[in-house]
C-alpha cells in the first residue's frame, strides 16, 4: 500500500487493527513526501506494478483510469455488497467511481495576529474589501508583505488551492456542465481581486517561482500577513515557531456574497491498482479505513476532516484550530472543481501561464482568461 500523508507510526497502528479485522490479510506500507510519492505512483502505473492499494491525489485520477491502472471501485463495491451511503464523496470518471477521498485536508485562511494588532486591524477579514484593506494596512504600517501565495509552474497547486479558492468561496465555479467556463463574471472578479492585490503591493514577492513549502515557511517565520493554506500544516507551524500568534478563518467572500462559502480541500483519497491479483483483500482494508471509527481516528491524526459521513474527529487532544476549522468548514461546503478532470495537473499549469503574464503587465486579465479557457478546451 503506498501513498498515505499520514503519521506513519500512528496510521501503521490502524492498519494493524483493519489486518486483525481480516484476518490472513498483511499489508505492508509504503510512504513519502507528496512529490516522491506522485514520481512512484506515476512510474509503478507505467509498468503495471502499482501496488495493491493506492493513496491518490484527486487530480490524478482521471489519467490513472484512462490509463487503466486504477480499476473500478462501483464494480467493487457491488461486487463486495459494500453499502457506499456513509462515504461522503466518490471521484467518477465516466460515472464510475476510481477514488474514495478518505480524509480531506481543508484550505482556510491563516492571519497572523500579531501583524494585523500591529497594523490597527480589530477583526480578521470576512470581505474581499476587508481582506484588501487589510493587507495594504500591514504593508503599509509594517513593511511586510500583507499576503502570499505560490504560483510555481513546477508545482502549479497554487491555482488550486490559493487562487480558485477565491472564487469558491463567493460559491463561484469555473465550470459549467463539466466543461470550462473560465471567462464567467464568477472567476472574471476573483481574478481581477488578485490582481488588484498585486498592483497595490501587498503580495509577497517571489510568487512566481514559489512553492507551497516556501509560503509556509514564510508565514511560520512571522514575515507575512494572511495566507490560504492546508489545515494539516498546524502542527509544523507550531513546531517552527512556538511563539507565532496566528488564527484561521474562512477564505473572505465578494462583498455581496451572502450564500454558503465553498472551502477548498485536498483529499488524501485510495484506489485499488487494476493489476492487483489480491482485490477482494485489498477492498477489505479499504473498507475498514472507511468504518466510521477508524475513519474518525484517521481524520484526528492527521488534522483532516473524515471521509465518513458519520464519523468525526476526536478533538480533546486537538489543536483548538482544528475544532475551529470543522465549524467553519460544517457551515459551507468542500469544493474542488479540479478533483477528476483530465491532466488536472497541466490544467492548472496552463491557467498559472496566463495569470502570471495578466499579473505582470503583459496582458489584460480577460485576454488572460480567454487564452487559459482556450487552453483548457483543448484538454478536454
Amino acid at each position: 500500500m503506498v501513498g498515505a500523508r499520514l503519521p506513519s507510526g500512528e496510521f501503521r497502528a490502524l492498519v494493524d487493527k483493519c489486518e486483525a479485522e481480516n484476518p490472513g490479510v498483511s499489508v505492508e506500507l509504503l510512504s513519502g513526501p507528496y512529490a516522491s510519492t506522485k514520481e512512484q505512483v506515476i512510474a509503478s502505473s507505467a509498468a503495471g506494478t502499482m501496488p495493491d492499494i493506492v493513496g491518490l491525489d484527486g487530480a490524478w485520477v482521471y489519467d490513472f483510469a484512462k490509463q487503466g491502472s486504477i480499476a473500478d471501485l462501483t464494480a467493487l463495491m457491488a461486487e463486495y455488497g459494500y453499502d457506499d451511503s456513509e462515504l461522503g464523496g466518490q471521484v467518477q470518471v465516466d460515472g464510475a467511481t476510481y477514488m474514495i477521498p478518505v480524509v480531506n485536508f481543508a484550505y482556510p485562511l491563516f492571519v497572523n495576529n500579531t501583524l494585523l494588532e500591529e497594523a490597527g486591524v480589530t477583526e480578521i477579514p470576512s470581505t474581499r474589501s476587508e481582506f484588501a484593506d487589510a493587507a495594504k494596512k500591514i504593508k503599509d504600517t509594517t513593511g511586510n508583505p500583507g499576503w502570499i501565495y505560490p504560483l510555481s509552474l513546477e508545482q502549479p497547486s497554487g491555482i488550486q488551492n490559493n487562487v480558485m479558492s477565491w472564487v469558491w468561496a463567493s460559491g463561484g465555479t469555473m465550470l459549467k456542465d463539466g466543461q470550462p467556463d473560465l471567462t464567467n463574471p464568477d472567476v472574471a472578479s476573483a481574478m481581477e481581486f488578485l490582481q488588484q492585490l498585486w498592483d497595490d503591493g501587498v503580495t509577497a514577492p517571489g510568487a512566481f517561482t514559489m512553492k507551497e513549502q516556501d509560503m509556509v515557511e514564510e508565514f511560520s517565520n512571522g514575515r507575512v500577513g494572511m495566507m490560504i493554506d492546508s489545515l494539516a500544516h498546524i502542527n509544523m507551524i507550531r513546531e517552527s515557531n512556538p511563539d507565532l500568534d496566528f488564527s484561521i478563518a474562512a477564505v473572505p467572500a465578494a462583498d455581496d456574497y451572502t450564500g454558503e462559502r465553498g472551502m477548498d480541500v485536498a483529499n488524501w483519497g485510495i484506489g485499488v491498482a487494476e493489476n492487483s491479483d489480491n482485490k477482494e483483500e485489498a477492498w477489505a482494508i479499504v473498507s475498514c479505513l472507511m468504518s466510521t471509527d477508524i475513519n474518525s481516528e484517521l481524520s484526528t491524526m492527521a488534522n483532516a476532516f473524515p471521509g465518513n459521513v458519520n464519523s468525526e474527529p476526536d478533538f480533546g487532544g486537538a489543536d483548538p484550530l482544528v475544532e475551529e476549522a470543522f465549524t467553519i468548514f460544517q457551515a459551507g461546503y468542500p469544493e474542488n472543481e479540479f478533483t477528476g478532470l483530465p491532466v488536472a495537473e497541466e490544467l492548472m499549469r496552463q491557467f498559472s501561464q496566463e495569470f502570471q503574464k495578466s499579473l505582470n503587465g503583459d496582458q489584460s486579465m480577460e485576454d488572460a482568461l480567454a487564452n487559459a479557457q482556450k487552453a483548457w478546451e483543448g484538454e478536454f
